[in-house]
């Protein structure tokens, strides 16, 4: 007999989110942040997740690689990693970005983690050579096996001001809404590849 699908069963994948202020829903009801809106927008699809929130407000790529292994300990199917936003803010170094980014995905690769892997640009008040520094780091890391890519988490929703809180940085419940249905279909894919 062979093994039947049932919600139990599909419950079990668990899709580490792995980032900062953005997927954490800071400055929004907690209903209404990244999270709880992409397990509402796939169970909409019938697709059950248990979600493990890696999540923290102010975090950099060093934060994110810091964490890893404690967020990592229930397990995980698949994971997203959206990081980078605050190294940009920071005027960190790109390339120490890429070695803990790297450290993140090699670890995830160990683990036979699947990964989505969402890009940011950098703000542009460092000036162009550190922007174009910024933006090759994920240009590298896209083309790592295995790898699903999204260019930029805030594809859409960045400087438009509707869509913004007041800060104009973090996306309010309608943006955050337009980044979960950008990403629905490629979450969609990385699950099915679990």
């Amino acid at each position: 007999m062979g093994m039947v699908a049932s919600p139990a069963n599909a419950a079990a994948r668990r899709l580490l989110v792995l980032g900062d202020s953005l997927t954490a829903g800071y400055g929004l009801p907690r209903a209404d942040g990244f999270q709880p809106r992409l397990i509402e927008a796939l169970r909409s699809k019938g697709i059950e997740i248990a979600i493990a929130d890696g999540s923290v407000s102010g975090d950099t790529s060093a934060g994110g690689l810091a964490r890893l292994d404690w967020v990592l300990a229930g397990g995980a199917d698949a994971a997203i990693v959206e990081l980078g936003a605050n190294d940009g803010l920071r005027g960190l170094d790109p390339g120490e970005m890429e070695r803990n980014l790297t450290a993140i995905l090699d670890r995830l690769a160990a683990k036979r983690v699947k990964v989505l892997l969402s890009g940011m640009y950098p703000p542009s008040n460092f000036g162009p050579d550190y922007r174009r520094d910024f933006r090759a780091v994920f240009d590298r890391l896209s083309q790592r096996p295995g790898i699903l890519y999204d260019p930029f988490f805030l594809e859409g929703v960045a400087g438009a001001a509707a869509l913004n809180q007041a800060d104009g940085i973090h996306p309010n419940a309608d943006g955050v809404a337009r980044i979960v249905a950008r990403l629905l279909p490629l979450v969609e894919r990385l699950l099915s590849e679990v």
